[in-house]
């Protein structure tokens, strides 16, 4: 601190520090003539420490600061945010729609067991079975027939 009190101050230090007194002054820390005073004092001065002594009882305008993430290490946490949520999403729909159709899932059952009951879900060979291949049909007509010459009933 010391080494660069000695150092000269260039034109744009000096313009620094006038803002940061017109700053101070809009914020109400400095009165109209002790900004003049500063202001006149802040252009003549030639070195740091000349201008630091103008600046020093004011609080620095500089943020707290803050520890600096990469870039990687920033799109690598929202990636992986990103990724969480998606995934608690598709469970909560999962269980939402296990929740709301479990009754389909009995249907399912029902439809399984009740076709193989009656022979839909097994497959049938194009051969008839030992005991039908003796069986004919009997020699009759057509039903139509048959039904039209019993039925007293005649229909329009």
């Amino acid at each position: 601190m010391a080494r660069t009190s000695t150092l000269r101050a260039s034109d744009a230090d000096r313009d620094a520090v006038a803002a940061k007194l017109h700053q101070a002054a809009v914020e109400g820390r400095l009165d109209a003539d002790e900004l003049e005073e500063r202001l006149h004092l802040a252009l003549r001065a030639r070195t740091y420490g000349d201008l630091r002594r103008l600046v020093a009882d004011l609080p620095s305008a500089r943020p707290p600061a803050r520890p600096s993430r990469s870039l990687a290490r920033t799109t690598f946490a929202v990636t992986v945010r990103v990724a969480v949520m998606l995934v608690a999403a598709m469970i909560a729909l999962a269980v939402i729609a296990a929740t709301a159709m479990w009754w389909l899932a009995w249907v399912l059952v029902w439809m399984v067991f009740s076709g193989r009951r009656y022979g839909a879900a097994r497959p049938r060979s194009k051969a008839l079975p030992t005991s039908m291949r003796s069986f004919t049909m009997p020699n009759c007509r057509s039903h139509s027939a048959h039904f039209s010459r019993t039925s007293s009933r005649s229909w329009p």
